[in-house]
């Protein structure tokens, strides 16, 4: 069996890029094409992400037991054959999202909206969950799941930023105004762009962590007990909940960029050079967060860094900064512990995942991923809920092609105020739940050696 090693790395990466295609492009944009071309109201559209989100937690449930129930094929492996399938439907999903069907009456236009959003759940939970959990297959060693986490990260970042940043060029016209059509061709790309990115992902990564027991005839394979295991392990809790906050960011606050650059800094395509900004803050951080991982530990990082910004968003809330360039640096400035905690997330979970195997003697990768999971659907529904209902309650007008000075001037402090709670909550679920600091973690693992050798 090939060693771990680069390919890993490359291949895990592409998985992130694969669904961040589809995710992110849904997550930035549906939104905006929901409200200014299809017509449908922001509170509308923030009630669907919630309910639509609860929904499709309910099938992360489901979703996470197949593969430890289940295998599919031949090859021995858990959780690449799921991916091999699903990547197709996920496509699809993006092409549904953003069909212009405005000429369709209003009924049918908004039981549509409800239609494409869950069966896009549906498919990118399809993907999601044996992706998450592939992480806990591929390798045991700690180190290597930290360059996967680091990996994952700048896989959804190669997307959000070298390729969404992007999309407001082409959907806004030279005078700010949206064009539909643009929507669906992009989302023609993204979707081909995806279902290349999966089938790297299945084709360089390499299932290590083999579980013969673990599913088909021979499964011992009890949800209960994976319940049980779940809910009393506390850091799990503590990063469903720290992985609420950051997703009131990524699914709410990040969905008002394109409209705060465009509504209140009349510069659209400021939005692709706040992306740029971004870019470099990521590659620097990309360059020095294992180094700070391995001198101050990844729990203690993420709570200097989250508190750092949670000052830093609170600030520049209650300044009115005028210039646009000025205002894009403060602000990435500001947030980068959202940047901190997503680089570092991944390796934190897989840490919970090892600590149910600690309390239990089994493998439940697929369910206690899908449990977390389920809390990060929620703060994905949340999130993406609020910064709907934010544009209602600043008096955003859906279909009207721009927006007054006083409801840009409300949009925009929003987008700065928003990260203030989300920063709070990283802090309560890092910082006063989650309990594996570095001694506890390296005795788990120095347990867990001596008990996987003795097998």
């Amino acid at each position: 069996m090939k060693k771990f090693g680069v390919r890993d790395q490359i291949g895990y990466a592409l998985g992130d890029i694969g669904g961040s295609f589809v995710n992110l492009y849904i997550g930035g944009f549906f939104l905006i094409f929901c409200t200014y071309v299809l017509g449908v109201s922001p509170y509308f559209m923030g009630n669907m992400f919630l309910v639509g989100k609860v929904f499709d937690a309910i099938c992360n449930v489901i979703m996470g037991t197949l593969p430890d129930r289940w295998k599919l094929g031949k090859s021995g492996n858990k959780f690449l054959p799921y991916i091999n399938i699903s990547k197709w439907i996920l496509a699809a999903s993006c092409l549904l999202a953003f069909a212009d069907v405005s000429s369709w009456g209003t009924t049918a236009i908004h039981i549509w909206v409800v239609f494409v959003y869950l069966f896009f759940c549906v498919a990118y939970t399809a993907d999601s969950i044996p992706y998450g959990s592939l992480a806990s297959v591929i390798t045991n060693d700690p180190v290597e799941r930290t360059k996967l986490s680091r990996a994952r990260a700048i896989g959804g970042m190669v997307v959000g930023l070298g390729f969404l940043s992007f999309v407001p060029m082409f959907i806004y016209d030279k005078s700010g105004t949206v064009v539909p059509a643009a929507f669906f061709q992009i989302s023609i790309v993204f979707s081909i762009l995806s279902v290349l990115a999966y089938t790297g992902l299945v084709r360089l990564t390499t299932e290590r962590i083999r579980d013969e027991k673990g599913a088909g005839k021979n499964s011992d394979y009890r949800f209960k007990e994976a319940f049980k295991a779940a809910i009393k392990n506390r850091p799990l809790i503590g990063m469903m909940v720290a992985s609420i906050g950051s997703l009131l960011i990524i699914n709410g606050v990040n969905q008002l960029a394109p409209i705060v650059f465009a509504e209140r800094y009349h510069m659209p395509g400021a939005f692709a050079i706040n992306s740029f900004i971004n870019i470099g803050i990521t590659l620097v951080l990309f360059t020095i967060v294992p180094k700070l991982v391995e001198k101050f530990n990844k729990r203690n990082l993420v709570i200097a860094s989250a508190i750092f910004s949670f000052i830093a968003t609170l600030l520049i809330t209650l300044m009115t900064i005028e210039n646009v360039y000025v205002f894009m640096a403060l602000y990435n400035l500001a947030t980068i512990g959202s940047s901190v905690f997503i680089m570092v997330v991944w390796a934190l979970v897989t840490d919970c995942i090892d600590y149910a195997e600690l309390q239990t003697g089994k493998h439940y990768e697929g369910t206690i991923y899908a449990l977390y999971s389920f809390a990060r659907k929620v703060g994905m529904g949340l999130g993406a809920a609020i910064g709907s209902y934010a544009l209602g309650w600043v008096g955003f007008v859906s279909g009207a092609k721009s927006q007054s000075p006083e409801v840009a001037q409300g949009i925009l402090k929003m987008y700065t105020g928003m990260p203030i709670v989300a920063f709070i909550i990283i802090l309560i679920g890092v910082g006063l739940i989650y309990n594996l600091n570095s001694k506890r973690t390296n005795e788990m693992y120095a347990i867990l050696k001596e008990r996987r050798a003795s097998i």
